[in-house]
């Protein structure tokens, strides 16, 4: 008697599961790749005290690979091409990519890769490696996960929202100006922003 309630007991929790799962779905971890096309990896640092310039880069790739529905992350990294660097003024741009600051034709590109992710509240924190200029820190990313959607065509689509900063000096750039004034043309706090939006790799 006890064998047979035991096989009725693992039939109904077996089709409980089942139905579930239907309604549901299983917790999945998979990839999504960043879609430049509608993300922005934005930079500000102030300009001579009284205010802040503030830039972009336009060449970059990118992944995530989480679990939407249980909030966890695996990875994330990211490469962005440094001569890509965008103040919208040509001079400025310029200067922003020879020796002085990126030195892009020496350091082509920098890297972000992650190491540890939390949750924090309704956010998250995420502490990776950001190699730049030939030099390797630790930064940490707070943000938000924006949801999951389908678009139009098939695909499903991710958005975050981050923030950070980094000081300049402790990647090697240290070029500066005195003001007459007092204080410098470049502040050495640069803060970032990322809006980023990403699709789900193909399985």
């Amino acid at each position: 008697m006890t064998n047979w309630t035991d096989r009725v007991v693992a039939m109904v929790c077996l089709s409980a599961s089942v139905m579930l799962s239907a309604v549901y779905g299983y917790a999945e971890t998979a990839r999504y790749d960043v879609d430049p096309d509608h993300s922005i990896v934005e930079f500000r640092v102030a300009h001579m005290v009284i205010s802040k310039t503030t830039g972009h880069f336009k060449d970059y790739t990118g992944f995530i690979e989480m679990d939407p529905d249980a909030g966890t992350v695996k990875a994330i990294e990211a490469s962005i091409k440094t001569a890509s660097v965008t103040t919208n003024q040509e001079k400025r741009d310029a200067h922003l990519r020879n020796p002085d600051f990126f030195d892009v034709e020496k350091y082509p590109a920098m890297t972000y890769k992650m190491k540890s992710y939390k949750k924090t509240g309704d956010g998250y924190a995420a502490v990776g490696d950001l190699t730049l200029h030939g030099v390797t820190k630790e930064v940490t990313l707070t943000g938000s996960f924006n949801g999951v959607t389908k678009d139009p065509w098939g695909n499903t689509r991710a958005g975050f929202a981050a923030e950070g900063k980094v000081n300049r000096k402790d990647f090697g750039m240290v070029w500066n100006k005195a003001l007459d004034s007092g204080g410098l043309v470049v502040g050495d706090e640069v803060w970032i922003k990322l809006d980023i939006e990403c699709i789900k790799a193909k399985s």
